[in-house]
């Protein structure tokens, strides 16, 4: 608990050592002057000794000037070394100059000019310090230390020097016993094998593990993690991002967008879910795949990505739903799972097991597979009343940069088709069945229908053709379900979807309270503490000049004038 401030009037300033004595008026009016014999002279204040070579000691203000190899010690807690200190001790206020050096703690502190506040038990710098514990080497330009806290609260161009990571932050909180560190405004961790960025986060500096939140980002085994709140743990190469997140694979060109997201870096994997997409590049194309549950597993040759419960995906001529999507980088095959369909342009596919195979090379879709009750479906364009249908066992299309060209049905096909002449005037609806029918295509529609193998059929006028003849066994359409935009991937529930509220990003948070709360639960962070600045008190403006000090140190008596000295003994103030 922080010590609380004695409103008592201070107690005398004892001189335990004294030395040789004078005076000088004119330079120093009302007080005593002391230097140094074969001892050091020597000040003892409220459970603190102060030695130094030279003393100037205004006994009434109760005020000390100490010059000269000087040392602070507070029982077995503090010791703080420096070329001079300033001691008040009305406030117990202590100001040292030139090469400090702080003990505490098992904690060193170095700066040029350190306040020590003995009341509040802080001590603080405003021009650049540098402290190291056991863990760590930390520099800033301003800092803060609470020592009954054990902690350290810097300010202004803060980094961190480990063997094994670099921190730099604008703030950043530094708790002694647990080492963690939370930092404020832009922060950056760098690893052997990740850069962490954030503007408001958590650091564990022994296990090299914590969160960021606001604008975080980490990179991390060639993938960039980007989201409202990022955790990273070095031990388990294990991170995790929740809400509006970003993962890019720098590698294949390709991200994922979720609201939570988890990626296992021994494993090369990710595994995405809430409104979770996958966007890959298809020659100048993009193509978004979405799940309930996302994954990515391997490394890139062996790379396996699969789209769980409620799969789509889209592309500006080709998108399509089912169940599950997988898709497999070595042999290029991606398989729709249970009640696929797609469509192209303006025909459904449909069938019991449909594949898409891309060209390794290129990653350009190079083929179709329909596997088992292949069927073709498209409005009739002219009339918007009938539909072209064309079934068989199975189908096999042929894709040329990217766009079908060739679909071939097989084994028992039969087709259905409204035939038009050039001035789009009915001609007849042509219904045939054979072994094969090649279905030449043309922007996406078909250009050309031939029949293979014996085929039977005619054209019928469409009045001696009734409507219940005009659809061939096991005709579904699912028009309505055909995903026209990339917003079509998502259903109402995934439009919906309420955020969890992360700590930290809009409401402050008492980080003294977190960091309590942490010792009890490590994975449940809190956050914020006010920016608490002190201002030198007015004993500076007594302080004698740096020239002064000078004189004192290595003075230089006038010619003919010997300093007049007398001997003291260990006396006390009163």
């Amino acid at each position: 608990m922080p010590v609380k401030k004695d409103t008592a009037k201070s107690k005398p300033i004892n001189i335990v050592h004294g030395a040789n004595f004078t005076k000088d008026e004119a330079k120093f009016p009302g007080a005593s002057i002391f230097s140094k014999d074969d001892r050091q002279v020597q000040f003892e204040h409220e459970g603190a000794d102060l030695w130094c070579d030279i003393a100037i000691y205004y006994q009434k203000e109760k005020r000390i000037r100490a010059l000269g190899n000087v040392r602070l010690q507070q029982g077995d807690s503090v010791e703080m070394t420096s070329g001079k200190i300033n001691y008040d001790g009305e406030t117990k206020l202590a100001k040292a100059f030139e090469s400090v050096v702080l003990n505490s703690n098992k904690t060193t502190l170095r700066t040029d000019t350190l306040y020590f506040d003995r009341e509040k038990q802080e001590s603080y710098y405003n021009d650049s310090g540098t402290i190291i514990d056991s863990a760590n080497t930390l520099t800033s330009r301003i800092g803060r230390y609470f020592m009954e806290l054990k902690k350290l609260q810097f300010l202004n161009s803060v980094h961190i020097d480990n063997p094994d990571y670099k921190v730099d932050s604008e703030r950043l909180d530094y708790y002694e016993t647990s080492k963690n560190a939370y930092m404020y405004g832009p922060s950056t961790i760098t690893g052997d094998t990740y850069k962490f960025y954030f503007e408001r986060g958590f650091y564990d500096t022994k296990i090299e593990s914590g969160y960021g939140i606001k604008n975080t980002r980490i990179d991390y085994n060639n993938r960039i993690v980007e989201g409202d709140s990022v955790y990273f743990d070095k031990a388990t190469e294990f991170a995790s991002a929740t809400n509006n997140i970003t993962v890019t694979d720098t590698v294949n060109n390709g991200l994922i967008r979720a609201h939570y997201a988890e990626v296992f870096k021994a494993k090369d994997s990710v595994f995405a879910t809430k409104r979770a997409v996958s966007i890959t590049l298809v020659e100048q194309d993009s193509m978004y795949v979405h799940g309930d549950t996302l994954m990515v597993t391997g490394k890139t040759e062996n790379r396996i990505s699969r789209a769980f419960r409620n799969a789509k995906f889209y592309k500006t001529d080709l998108s399509g739903k089912c169940d599950s999507i997988h898709t497999q980088e070595k042999t290029g095959i991606t398989q729709l799972i249970k009640s696929p369909v797609i469509w192209n342009g303006e025909n459904q596919m449909t069938g019991d097991s449909i594949h898409l195979l891309s060209n390794k090379k290129t990653e350009q879709l190079d083929s179709l597979k329909v596997i088992e009750n292949a069927f073709i479906i498209s409005l009739d364009s002219i009339s918007m009343t009938g539909y072209n249908q064309a079934k068989g066992i199975n189908l096999y299309g042929k894709f040329v940069d990217n766009e079908l060209k060739i679909i071939d049905l097989v084994q028992n096909t039969e087709v259905i088709y409204y035939m038009y002449n050039d001035d789009d005037e009915l001609l007849g609806i042509n219904k045939t069945t054979c072994s094969k029918i090649r279905i030449t295509m043309a922007n996406n529609d078909v250009e050309d229908l031939t029949f293979f193998t014996n085929p039977e059929g005619d054209i019928f006028p469409e009045t001696e053709l009734p409507p219940a003849s005009r659809l061939l066994k096991g005709f579904i359409w699912r028009g309505d379900e055909r995903i026209l935009t990339k917003d079509d991937i998502f259903d109402e529930d995934d439009n919906n979807l309420v955020l969890p509220v992360i700590r930290g990003i809009d409401n402050p948070i008492d980080i003294d309270a977190e960091e309590e709360e942490r010792t009890l639960n490590a994975g449940d962070p809190i956050n914020k503490i006010p920016i608490l600045i002190l201002t030198p008190t007015s004993e500076e403006s007594k302080s004698p000049s740096r020239q002064g000090d000078e004189q004192l140190l290595n003075p230089k008596p006038k010619r003919g004038e010997r300093p007049k000295l007398k001997k003291l003994t260990t006396t006390s103030s009163k």
